[in-house]
């Protein structure tokens, strides 16, 4: 499968902007399965300066200054992505969950050890609480394959949380999501993150695409598709495997990965600081298309 996927996102300020600073992670990656063909980004007006980099966790990224004044900010990003189907997985065997951890810690041999290492402990959005042990208890019996472990969870995540775009916002604690029993794709990620790693398995944050279909006999609406978040685990059998519990789903040829990190802000598309501005108001039209 051929995708593209235009990301335009416009900041309009009720005040003027004399300068600006960005950090922008708006470029894809290639991965297992996914090659980038082609991408491209806009901005409006253009930056005084721009430097092109690559993260801790290997995502391009950009830092971008802005020094003209301006009360409208543009940022239009186009990419061309291939995806493959990913490999048949047999989630019924495999290394336990319970055994992933200590494997690691015995091998530690390559830089993709050490970075599973590293997402099998908490972050600052997926905090361990008696509350996120006591869930995700439920789903880790003693000796259970992990991917199976896994898929558990997805599907009472799924069940158990009603996708709400009104419950949360960027900063809403998973706590609060757990007790409220609703979020959307970003909550229930780093509520499935917190989880994993309250049981000390590897477990990392992935934001790119998904391909949505409109209702039967409705057209499509250009602009109308969103970002979207999930994640994945690691074993030592396969390395990394995605899962989705917004969808209850192990994405496949229409899940595109953009970014992955510990949690989302590691790789929130757009942040910066700003001198002037005042309020604003953020419009985002995302629009993904399938080319062959």
């Amino acid at each position: 499968m051929i995708y593209e996927i235009s990301h335009r996102t416009a900041y309009k300020y009720d005040a003027p902007v004399t300068q600006s600073q960005h950090v922008v992670h708006l470029a894809p990656r290639s991965v297992d399965r996914q090659t980038v063909r082609h991408h491209s980004l806009l901005i409006e007006p253009a930056p005084s300066t721009r430097t092109d980099l690559v993260d801790y966790f290997g995502n391009p990224y950009s830092i971008l200054s802005i020094d003209d004044e301006h009360s409208e900010l543009v940022m239009h990003a186009r990419s061309t992505i291939q995806v493959t189907p990913r490999q048949s997985l047999n989630r019924e065997s495999g290394t336990p969950w319970d055994r992933i951890l200590p494997l690691l810690l015995e091998k530690q041999s390559s830089t993709d050890d050490l970075h599973a290492i590293d997402c099998a402990t908490p972050s600052a959005a997926t905090q361990t609480t008696p509350q996120v042990i006591d869930y995700a208890k439920a789903s880790f019996p003693q000796g259970c394959p992990t991917l199976m472990a896994a898929w558990d969870l997805t599907c009472r995540i799924f069940a158990d949380f009603k996708f709400d775009p009104t419950a949360t916002d960027v900063s809403t604690p998973v706590s609060r999501v757990l007790a409220n029993r609703r979020g959307v794709c970003q909550d229930f990620a780093h509520l499935a993150l917190a989880c994993f790693r309250a049981m000390r398995v590897p477990a990392r944050y992935v934001s790119g695409y998904l391909l949505t279909r409109p209702p039967a006999g409705k057209p499509r609406m250009q602009g109308a598709d969103a970002s979207h978040a999930w994640v994945a685990i690691w074993t030592p059998e396969v390395g990394w495997v995605d899962f989705d519990p917004t969808n209850r789903i192990m994405p496949d040829e229409e899940h595109i990965s953009f970014a992955y990190g510990r949690e989302y802000h590691d790789i929130s598309p757009i942040s910066g600081v700003l001198l002037g501005g005042g309020r604003h108001i953020v419009n985002v039209a995302v629009d993904t298309k399938c080319a062959s």
